[in-house]
């Protein structure tokens, strides 16, 4: 019983008991007590404020108040952090009052496409994140953010490489050639997330468009994920729409001057474990005994019997050591928002550095935004968001790639000295010296970037407004590569290139929005409009070879110097409108269509269609369940609806193509390039939500239940055709994705007074994928390890599955999936994929007078890792010039060990890491299952009259751990990891990646 006495919420109740009612005069002096609702608590620290003066005072610890009233004026305004307002006529004294709690998510107004909506009357599936809740966070990107903050969107970094790609999907990947990025829209900026870095970095994506954005300049985020929210934006709504609002000046505020910086020191939480010098020479000899060699000619025998030395002798050296690094991270941010009734304004800068936890990487973000609104009339406003950022990325190659620095650290073996001994970098196999790329690296990208919208506002009536704005994203990425004669990529005289890569997005937009109230009970949401955008993506490469020396590095001291260019458009025509009515704020329905035409599909084929409905009944408005005296808010919300997808692929996909470069005795020719396909269209995705909102103890606990289900069908696919016909495949509209998935978010508010806060938002959400159709089996990722067929998800593993070790031969065995006594290719099966069975969140926040204490953990259960490091470096011998992680030293040595590690041998008819199987078995496949502790916050707020003599509004200090544990069986040095980002239809490989760091940071806010 006295658990539900804790978790009840104060019910707005105001009762005044009078002293006497024979008193009707107002009282020159009034005090009185303010409790809690519920428990009758005293409540210290509410403000009590005659209305339309500057009289006012405050509770003490028990809750009571004393205040002289103006001659004249007897109007109390009560407020307190997490209560709802009152205001009271002051007839009598003493007084009681009580307050309730101010329940903001069923009051917030959330943003939606095109319009803003009250929550309580919100049909669609749409998470809010506030901007407060992102702070402080030590991440270049505003989407890796969301990470673990918005049931149903998965969110990962491919690496903890800084300003790199970031892995984000909103109920799941509905396409398998097409894009499953969602739309992300900036204060009304359609934004592009290309990558624009051409260097060759392995095969991940290499930089994230979306670092490019300040996450302090952020307010609030919306992920709208449902078709009725996703709808009105067409063709780019299909994997969700993230709507992300800068801060805006507010009318009436006086300017606020504001600085934020903080400093963070960032460690690898877990380093690569590798066998020592001695242990990898047993490993050799055993190995060659096991493959028939001769006890006596042991590779690791004495010297003066012509071997390399005795095991023993082996030095060990440590490369690893010399990659990883304790790394800084700073930001600096100065912002001032104020605003007068004419003219409100918002002007943040700041600078963002951090270094990678491995050299020499590093990422560097200068940026300045300038939000702008003014009146002109009462009829006419004009604005404008802007926002310009200048990025320089210091990059360098991991991954799949044998020069990369993390490879040419962890795969030579570690008995093999890192210099020659002439004091020259010392290289083996096809591996670079890690310690000549730290030196000589010399790739540098800087990215300049303007992300822009002016807008105009007219109020023909006065619930009739014209909107029409104007906007721009302009990204630019200019690279600069010269790679000298000390590393293998310059080798014999050098190579350089250079890239110039700009991507233009321009978009007009005029809507026409209608809003009325009939009544007390009816209301309208109408607006209708049109869009208009064009796309530009151009590239200018050079390439230099053979230069006179290491100093000159300009491509113009090259003796053999090539260039090329390239450029493409691609338009899209929309009209659109939506109408939201409700009925006493009880009932609610939404009508919304767009028709979207692209230039990328067939003349007959450009125009889609995308209708959306959607349904909300407030049951807790009802007699029969408001009776029950239960439900504070109860809410049933249903929605279906169509949405399109045309990203992710070529901007002439529908044309035949023909390309030149095709020459002949020096003259110039021309070649076929692409098969036409008139009657290409898009890819769309029916999707239904049924969603339950409900509050209850006293608003105390709110829950948001959603189930949905999505199809995908006619997929933008490569299809393959004839190869008589000189091609290998075309684009077409075949094959078909489904998602279907639950979501649950749960908040509960432990406290809410205004000297302690404490609340826990608790969110977790399951997708199932499952590819319906498909033209034939797709394999991809490195060496085919993914395969794509019907009745399979996405991102599926195909490999040999081992049954075990046989304990007499020391050789692995496999299953025999078709019976036929032989083990090849026909026996490799999926045997697990990338996709989490369940995934969330929990976010706890406290405050205590000036103190707050925040924790967020984000986890993922059930996905499975592709661990390419073990599938190199537990390879049995067959790899001359790679070690081996310490993993090896577990393998079969003798009849009757037990153990999943075969015995060492090259042999490849033992496939025990040669021969048919090649390594390709799911022995190298891991649970990546984990729960990591992402943030943890302390920090202070000084009183406000210690900091009055500096002249100072507020003062906050704090200190912060990020990634300061992470739980997992996966055996590598991180479970949040996708090296082969760049390719299509993989995830979850992971190969010489940088993991996520552990982060220390401290920091301070001060408010002038």
């Amino acid at each position: 019983m006295r658990f539900f006495t804790f978790l009840t919420v104060p019910v707005a109740v105001v009762s005044l008991v009078s002293a006497g009612y024979a008193q009707t005069a107002p009282a020159q002096t009034v005090s009185g007590t303010i409790t809690d609702v519920t428990d009758r608590s005293p409540l210290p620290g509410v403000t009590v404020v005659v209305k339309g003066t500057t009289a006012g005072a405050s509770t003490d610890p028990n809750g009571q108040f004393s205040l002289a009233l103006p001659a004249g004026s007897n109007t109390l305004v009560i407020s307190a952090v997490g209560y709802q307002s009152q205001t009271i006529e002051a007839t009598s004294s003493p007084l009681r009052i009580a307050l309730t709690a101010d329940v903001k998510q069923l009051n917030e107004v959330v943003v939606t496409g095109y319009s803003e909506q009250n929550r309580k009357t919100l049909t669609s599936a749409i998470s809010s994140v506030k901007g407060d809740a992102l702070k402080d966070i030590p991440a270049a990107s505003a989407d890796q953010l969301l990470q673990g903050k918005a049931p149903g969107v998965q969110v990962s970094a491919n690496s903890g490489v800084p300003g790199g790609g970031v892995f984000i999907r909103i109920r799941g990947s509905n396409s398998v050639n097409a894009s499953n990025d969602p739309l992300y829209v900036v204060d009304g900026v359609f934004i592009n997330n290309t990558n624009l870095i051409a260097t060759g970095l392995g095969n991940q994506v290499s930089s994230n468009p979306l670092a490019d954005l300040n996450p302090q300049d952020i307010e609030n985020i919306e992920i709208l994920k449902d078709a009725n929210a996703t709808a009105i934006y067409g063709s780019r709504g299909a994997n969700g729409v993230v709507l992300i609002t800068t801060k805006r000046g507010k009318a009436g505020d006086k300017t606020r001057i504001t600085f934020n910086t903080y400093h963070g020191w960032s460690k690898a939480a877990k380093q690569y474990k590798l066998v020592s010098g001695p242990e990898l020479a047993t490993l050799e000899n055993e190995r060659f005994l096991n493959d028939g060699g001769n006890p006596a000619q042991v590779p690791y025998r004495s010297v003066a019997s012509g071997g390399r030395g005795l095991p023993e002798e082996q030095q060990t050296y440590d490369r690893l050591s010399d990659v990883f690094r304790t790394a800084q991270t700073q930001s600096y941010e100065l912002s001032a928002a104020g605003g007068s009734d004419k003219t409100q304004f918002y002007i943040g800068a700041g600078y963002f550095s951090q270094e990678s936890i491995a050299k020499p990487t590093a990422f560097d973000r200068f940026s300045l935004r300038v939000n702008l609104d003014n009146t002109v009339t009462d009829k006419l406003r004009i604005g404008t968001s802007t926002a310009l950022t200048r990025t320089h990325r210091n990059v360098s190659s991991n991954d799949n790639n044998p020069v990369g620095v993390i490879n040419s650290a962890l795969f030579p073996r570690t008995n093999l000295p890192i210099y020659n001994a002439d004091g020259s970098y010392a290289k083996y196999g096809s591996f670079d010296n890690h310690q000549a790329l730290i030196d000589n690296l010399n790739n540098d990208a800087v990215g300049s970037r303007i992300i822009s919208n002016v807008y105009g506002e007219y109020h023909f009536l006065k619930n009739l407004t014209l909107r029409s704005s104007w906007s721009i994203d302009f990204n630019d990425m200019y690279e600069n590569n010269f790679n000298n004669t000390l590393i293998l990529a310059g080798q014999p005289r050098g190579t350089a290139s250079s890239f110039l890569s700009r991507d233009i997005t321009l978009l007009n937009e005029q809507t026409l929005n209608y809003n009325v109230n009939f009544g007390e009970d009816h209301s309208l949401q109408a607006l209708v409009g049109n869009t208009l955008q064009k796309n530009t993506f151009q590239r200018t490469s050079l390439a230099g070879q053979q230069f006179p020396g290491n100093d000159l590095t300009t491509i113009a001291s090259a003796a053999t110097q090539t260039g090329s260019s390239s450029r493409s458009q691609a338009g899209l025509v929309s009209f659109f409108g939506k109408a939201t009515y409700s009925f006493k704020q009880r009932y609610t329905a939404d009508l919304s269509v767009r028709a979207d035409a692209s230039s990328r599909f067939g003349s007959d084929k450009r125009w889609g269609y995308f209708p959306a409905v959607g349904l909300g009944w407030r049951l807790g408005e009802e007699s029969f369940i408001r009776d029950l005296n239960v439900f504070q808010e109860l809410k049933l919300r249903a929605s279906v609806g169509k949405t399109g997808n045309q990203a992710g692929i070529s901007d002439f996909a529908a044309l035949g193509l023909v390309q030149g470069g095709a020459n002949y005795l020096d003259l110039p020719g021309t070649a076929p390039l692409q098969l036409a396909n008139p009657n290409l269209s898009w890819e769309s995705t029916r999707q239904w939500n049924v969603g339950l909102d409900a509050a209850v103890l006293q608003n105390r606990l709110a829950l948001e239940l959603n189930y949905y289900d999505k199809y995908t069908s006619g997929l933008l696919l490569n299809v393959p055709v004839p190869r008589k016909t000189g091609f290998s495949s075309v684009v077409e509209n075949y094959g078909a994705v489904s998602n279907k998935g639950i979501e649950a978010q749960l908040t509960a508010t432990w406290l809410s007074k205004p000297a302690v806060q404490w609340s826990t938002t608790f969110n977790v959400a399951r997708n199932v994928n499952k590819i319906e159709k498909l033209a034939a089996p797709i394999t991809s990722g490195s060496r085919d390890i993914f395969r794509l067929e019907e009745g399979a998800p996405l991102y599926s593993f195909w490999l040999y599955h081992q049954t075990g070790v046989n304990p007499e031969s020391g050789d692995a065995q496999y299953e025999d999936v078709n019976g036929d006594g032989q083990i090849t290719v026909a026996d490799r099966k999926l045997v697990g994929n990338a996709w989490p069975k369940y995934f969330g969140g929990v976010s706890n926040s406290l405050t205590y007078k000036g103190f707050d204490f925040g924790v967020t953990l984000n986890f993922e259960q059930g996905a499975k890792i592709m661990n390419m490091n073990r599938f190199f470096l537990v390879h049995g011998g067959t790899q001359s010039n790679i070690g081996y992680l310490r993993e090896q030293l577990d393998r079969w040595q003798k009849p009757g060990d037990i153990t999943d590690i075969p015995r060492l041998t090259t042999v490849a008819s033992s496939n025990n890491y040669g021969g048919v199987v090649q390594n390709l078995s799911d022995r190298y496949l891991e649970d990546g299952s984990f729960l990591r502790l992402r943030t943890l916050t302390l920090g202070y707020t000084v009183p406000k009259d210690a900091i009055a003599k500096a002249h100072l509004n507020s003062l906050r200090v704090y200190v912060q751990a990020a990634n300061l544990f992470t739980i997992t069986p996966y055996s590598g040095l991180d479970p949040e990891v996708n090296s082969q980002s760049g390719v299509s239809n993989t995830k979850n490989i992971d190969w010489a990646t940088v993991p996520q760091p552990r982060t220390f940071q401290v920091g301070v806010t001060v408010g002038l």
